[in-house]
């Protein structure tokens, strides 16, 4: 008998789903289905892809009302906030559908007599997506449907948290009636998942997760020249300038801190408010957080849901208790959150001043609900400090100045540079990281670049 992965609900620590890990013959057939399906697919017109994916969007939108208690008691998000990812999935998977057509044309060159030479993006074969927990819809689309729409076969392996999500894909794309083998899911474990990387008829790899777990890919990957798209951690910094819409900063930063709990990579983490504006800043971000409503996030008033673990929970008290230690204000009295309980998943949020980059909360991953923020003098010095980070994800500044915005921008060594929004990807841009946040890309039609391989024709017409 094959050995079983379970899920355990942070809602109530109960076992939510239990599936059992694929077999080495199950993972050998998976393999050859998709190899073989993807030579026929490769040659599906792009407006026909684009039917079946299409299709695909439909059945998964019209099924919100069961995808969000589902997602609840696997992950623990409040159930009041799952339909956003459904609409940020939907909205993903439309627009990488609308753009294949462009994105995927072939280039031309310049005319020349006598030659026809063009360059033409053909699909890289087999596609093993290995997708994340926090968002596992929004992560998993941003490589499956625009690896399919490109001419790709696509294996899924989801995390052990959210095994459902994955079979929510496989039962979408049946119902469009997508040829057999295009889409696939397996549950793997790790070992299992590092032998299938190694497999000669995988040709790329999406991992989305942990610095740890993205050095893990690319070992697997590393005895084959076969490519990785790896979207890692963060440590997202926010900049408050003097010139800012305060009210308008402190609603979006208190969000883009603590929603899905901060169990985001590009939730904002840390916070430098300049001197200015510091003091009415740090007064409205307390204000407001203490409004959040920690508890069961099956129940429609609950906007904090417990953390997806215990042990992560214990990670963000360690951070915050090192902080304090060490001479770090805590703003919010846990008190205040009845549902905060130590040896559980529920913490209650927490912020942080007179903090400094010597403490393990500015500078290391918290994935959690936890922000610190320190006061500075001038942009060189938020600047400094937003770039003083092994991570590079996003990064946001909150201002009135566009051009301030964008020759700060250029300094600052990160992916995504936000101007008075954070924590939000839009598809018609290059998701992509710097430093420990990763590598590759996913959306836009840059994201299709990596899924693709450039082949050059080179014709001589006249003889």
């Amino acid at each position: 008998m094959s050995a079983t992965q379970k899920t355990i609900s942070p809602v109530d620590s109960s076992v939510y789903a239990e599936r059992p890990y694929a077999s080495a013959k199950e993972i050998a057939t998976a393999l050859a289905k998709a190899a073989a399906a993807q030579t026929a697919w490769r040659n599906v017109p792009i407006a026909e892809r684009a039917q079946y994916c299409t299709r695909f969007t439909d059945a998964f939108v019209a099924k919100t009302d069961e995808i969000a208690p589902e997602l609840t008691w696997q992950m623990g998000r409040p159930v009041s906030a799952v339909p956003g990812e459904v609409r940020g999935f939907e909205e993903r998977a439309r627009h990488m559908i609308d753009i294949a057509p462009t994105a995927l044309a072939d280039v031309q060159t310049e005319p020349k007599a006598g030659f026809t030479r063009f360059i033409r993006r053909e699909p890289l074969g087999v596609v093993l997506t290995v997708a994340a927990w926090n968002y596992p819809y929004l992560i998993a689309v941003n490589s499956v449907v625009p690896a399919i729409m490109a001419g790709n076969a696509v294996i899924l392996k989801h995390s052990s948290q959210t095994p459902l999500c994955g079979e929510r894909f496989a039962q979408c794309f049946k119902e469009a009636d997508l040829p057999e083998g295009v889409f696939q899911v397996l549950h793997l474990d790790h070992a299992s998942t590092e032998q299938t990387i190694k497999d000669p008829r995988i040709d790329f790899v999406a991992f989305t997760g942990s610095v740890g777990g993205g050095h893990s890919i690319q070992r697997a990957a590393s005895s084959r020249f076969v490519g990785t798209g790896l979207e890692l951690g963060g440590k997202d910094p926010a900049y408050v300038r003097p010139d800012v819409n305060l009210a308008h900063a402190i609603e979006n930063t208190v969000d883009g801190t603590f929603f899905n709990s901060g169990q985001s990579c590009c939730a904002t983490e840390r916070i430098y408010v300049h001197e200015k504006v510091y003091d009415s800043f740090v007064e409205g971000f307390v204000d407001l957080t203490k409004q959040y409503r920690l508890g069961n996030p099956l129940e429609p008033e609950t906007n904090l849901g417990p953390l997806v673990r215990t042990s992560a929970a214990d990670f963000v008290r360690k951070q915050s208790d090192e902080a304090v230690a060490a001479g770090a204000r805590a703003l919010i009295d846990s008190s205040l959150f009845p549902a905060n309980k130590p040896g559980t998943p529920y913490l209650a949020p927490q912020v942080l001043v007179d903090v400094d980059h010597n403490m393990r909360v500015m500078t290391e991953e918290s994935f959690g609900p936890v922000v610190g923020i320190m006061k500075v003098h001038s942009d060189k010095e938020a600047i400094d400090l937003m770039n003083d980070s092994s991570y590079g994800l996003t990064a946001s500044i909150w201002t009135e100045d566009e051009q301030a915005a964008i020759d700060i921008g250029d300094r600052v060594n990160t992916g995504t540079w936000f101007m008075n929004r954070a924590d939000y990807l839009d598809p018609a841009l290059a998701w992509v990281g710097v430093k420990d946040s990763g590598r590759g890309c996913t959306l836009s039609s840059v994201g299709y670049e990596h899924l693709t391989r450039p082949k050059s024709f080179h014709l001589r017409t006249a003889t």
